[in-house]
């Protein structure tokens, strides 16, 4: 969703009873990726759940992202994960090689597990687009990430059996 048109809306997130959510966030560019994780868990947080409710796993880059998140989303203890990295252009295809394999691996992810797993993988020209999408001048793509967790995490549940 773009930054302008999530900030003109305004969401009721439901509850969903005894949450708990897994974040695999990439150290690398993690001027970026640290503030998209804070921003994840104090909206967790702010929708009434316990830190305890959040497990956080710390990889090595995006492209580790999908490995991590399909251990927790096979683990059976969460109800929706998060992956957050950050992806900045460069002089090379190698933004394009990682940004193509954090993306299928997430699609693949959420097409065969029964746990929604977000994207939270920005994917900018620059640093400062990156920094502005962190906490920043345009917002927190982490805080978004952590409201569609908790809503796909409750629409989840709906189709248990």
């Amino acid at each position: 969703m773009s930054t302008e048109l999530h900030n003109s809306i305004s969401i009721e997130l439901p509850h969903v009873e005894g949450l708990k959510v897994g974040i695999v966030a990439a150290r690398w560019n993690s001027q970026v990726t640290e503030p998209l994780l804070n921003g994840a868990i104090d909206r967790i947080v702010e929708a009434g759940y316990s830190r305890d409710d959040i497990t956080v796993q710390r990889v090595p880059g995006t492209v580790e992202l999908t490995f991590a998140a399909a251990q927790m989303a096979r683990s059976g203890k969460f109800d929706a994960v998060i992956m957050i990295g950050c992806v900045i252009r460069g002089g090379t295809p190698h933004f394009d090689y990682v940004c193509d394999n954090a993306t299928q691996g997430c699609a693949m992810l959420n097409a065969t597990q029964d746990v929604p797993i977000i994207f939270c993988v920005l994917t900018t020209d620059d640093e400062q687009q990156a920094l502005d999408r962190a906490g920043g001048a345009l917002c927190n793509k982490g805080t978004e990430a952590a409201e569609a967790a908790i809503e796909m995490a409750a629409l989840a549940r709906q189709y248990k059996k």
